[in-house]
This record gives C-alpha cells, structure tokens and sequence, in this order.
C-alpha cells in the first residue's frame, strides 16, 4: 500500500512539473502576429499616389510590413458589400500594430490620408500560427 502511494505522489509530481515547464515555454514564446485591416474608398487618386509612400515608409519604419493590396479586387462572397478598397499590414504583435496607429508619425500623415482616402473601418487581428 505505502509503495504504491510513493509512486502515486512520484507520478503527480512529474505532472505537475510537466505542466509548469510547458507553461514556461508558452510564455517564452514569441508574441502572435497581427494583421491590420483597412477598408477604404478612395477619395482623390492623385492625393492617394502622393500619399501611400508616405505611408509605406512610416509602416516599414515601424516594423510593419504592407501587403501592396491598393490595386487588388475585393470580392463579396457572404454578407453586406464588400468595402471598395482594403489595405492590410502585417505586424510583428498586436500590441505593435496598436501603439503604430496611436504614434506621431501615423498622426501626422492624417491630413494626407484625409485628402487621399475615407476610412469606413480599420482593424487589427491576431493571427495563431
């Protein structure tokens, strides 16, 4: 009886063991990425060829990467129509692309980006790998 209580409490800790090391691990691990969702309808296609260098430089400078969708389709598959226009950005984490958008430099390319563009929605996403 006494030895199988041993092995008992032995297996128990292994688990628990087990568990804060792959807790350790998980937090260790790199952030989620994050992928930034504009919807647009452009406003001014010369104010937008003016601006989006502009606003792709800021992006790299920040560490985030566009994805060159200016000229892409968008297509409605379910739901209420499709936006005219969706830029999308990829960020290292969230909390990246969070404090870009909240930064001095996004600031103050709005009076570009007003001219250039109408922002219906923008949003970021987390993305598991």
């Amino acid at each position: 009886m006494r030895s199988n209580y041993k092995i008992t409490m032995v297996l128990l800790a292994g688990v628990a063991i087990g568990a804060i090391a792959v807790q350790g691990l998980h937090a260790q691990g790199a952030k989620l990425k994050a992928y930034a969702i504009s919807e647009l309808e452009t406003l001014d296609a010369s104010a937008q060829a003016a601006y989006l260098p502009a606003a792709r430089k800021a992006i790299e400078a920040a560490n985030g990467h566009t994805l060159r969708t200016a000229a892409g389709r968008v297509v409605q598959i379910e739901g209420g129509p499709a936006p005219k226009n969706v830029g999308i950005t990829e960020w290292a984490s969230l909390d990246d692309a969070v404090a870009f958008y909240k930064s001095k430099a996004w600031a103050d390319l709005a009076p570009d980006r007003d001219k250039a563009t109408k922002v219906v929605r923008r949003y970021v996403v987390e993305v598991e790998k």
